[in-house]
């Protein structure tokens, strides 16, 4: 022990000395007071030979949790290598300082895996010498431990049941609003989220596409095989529709055969470019039922805010005057609105 650690045990007897005197306590009142808290406490307290590593005295508790005597017991003979070597460690540790040292072990006893806080204190010498003994009390954490586990464990059941109840309120009022068949928003939400586009693209000075769609006359095929041959294609209409638009984009079932798509923040010839990959895919998409390809195609009119229409109600006529120029066409077609030059 260096000559300023010394000097510390040193000051502190003094102090307790001094204390001592002037309260007329006796001599061992001290170590009366503190086997008091201990055992107020409920703490396992241990005296340990420095040099040796063995135990010289240890109350109650301390001996119940060796399972044996403490007398002449060392570390080897109750906790497993590992366990013992960090024990051995840190009382080495405490033996150089004059402050208590704290350090946490987890023990294997009797097959249950236990934690320990464990405050140790180097105990000054009589004749001013090294310390030769090592004074050690030990806290079982394993209860609270426990108990904050399982704190832990209920907060995060009770998080992931809040995030179910959430994902459930949003899918039953999300279910309310899409269509059933092609999961596709219905006309109500389409008509607000419309609203806000041409409100937001009005203050921000930028554009965005509005696409009239149309389910071309199906084949002799899906016709043959009556509303569920429908079904089938509708349902697919409706995956290519949801797979070929983003989060801030909208689609929408307005009626039996006729959709449309609202692309925020996209010019006349991105969403033309869009729309025309989009009815590819729908012309090559296989669509079975018992054994037979139904197929089908999808006619398109793209028009632009505010390029081809300055109004809400300009916007949805442009798109649709398209979808009608495209049937004449013959269907599985995309036509583009015609742009509106001001004088």
């Amino acid at each position: 022990m260096t000559d300023i650690h010394q000097q510390a045990l040193s000051a502190r007897a003094d102090q307790a000395h001094a204390l001592t005197t002037a309260l007329g306590l006796a001599p061992q009142a001290w170590g009366v007071v503190a086997m008091s808290l201990l055992d107020r406490a409920e703490a396992m307290f241990a005296i340990k030979e420095a040099a040796t590593g063995r135990y010289v005295h240890a109350n109650p508790r301390m001996q119940a949790l060796f399972g044996r005597s403490a007398d002449g017991l060392v570390d080897e003979e109750w906790v497993d290598p590992q366990a013992c070597a960090a024990l051995r460690t840190a009382d080495q540790s405490a033996m150089v300082v004059t402050v208590p040292q704290v350090s946490e072990h987890r023990l294997e006893l009797g097959g249950v895996r236990r934690e320990f806080s464990v405050t140790r204190l180097a105990l000054p010498s009589a004749d001013g010498g090294a310390a030769k003994y090592l004074c050690c009390i030990w806290q079982d954490l394993t209860p609270q431990r426990q108990a904050e586990t399982q704190l832990q464990l209920a907060l995060r059941q009770l998080e992931e049941q809040q995030q179910a109840n959430e994902t459930l309120r949003r899918e039953m009022q999300d279910h309310g609003l899409r269509d059933s068949v092609t999961g596709l928003y219905q006309r109500g939400h389409f008509d607000d989220q419309l609203r806000r586009e041409v409100d937001l693209s009005s203050r921000e000075h930028r554009e965005f596409a509005l696409v009239s769609v149309a389910l071309d006359p199906l084949g002799e095929a899906a016709r043959a095989s009556g509303s569920e041959g429908r079904k089938r294609v509708l349902e697919a209409l409706g995956r290519l529709l949801r797979s070929n638009t983003r989060a801030m984009d909208a689609s929408c079932r307005l009626s039996e055969d006729r959709f449309a798509v609202l692309l925020s923040g996209v010019g006349l010839a991105t969403a033309h470019a869009r729309m025309e990959g989009l009815r590819r895919q729908c012309a090559t998409q296989l669509v079975m039922l018992n054994g037979q390809d139904l197929g089908f195609t999808v006619s398109m009119g793209v028009a632009s805010f505010p390029h081809t229409a300055h109004t809400q109600e300009d916007l949805l006529q442009a798109a649709d005057t398209a979808l009608s120029q495209a049937q004449k066409r013959g269907g599985n077609h995309v036509t583009l609105a015609s742009i509106r030059f001001e004088a």
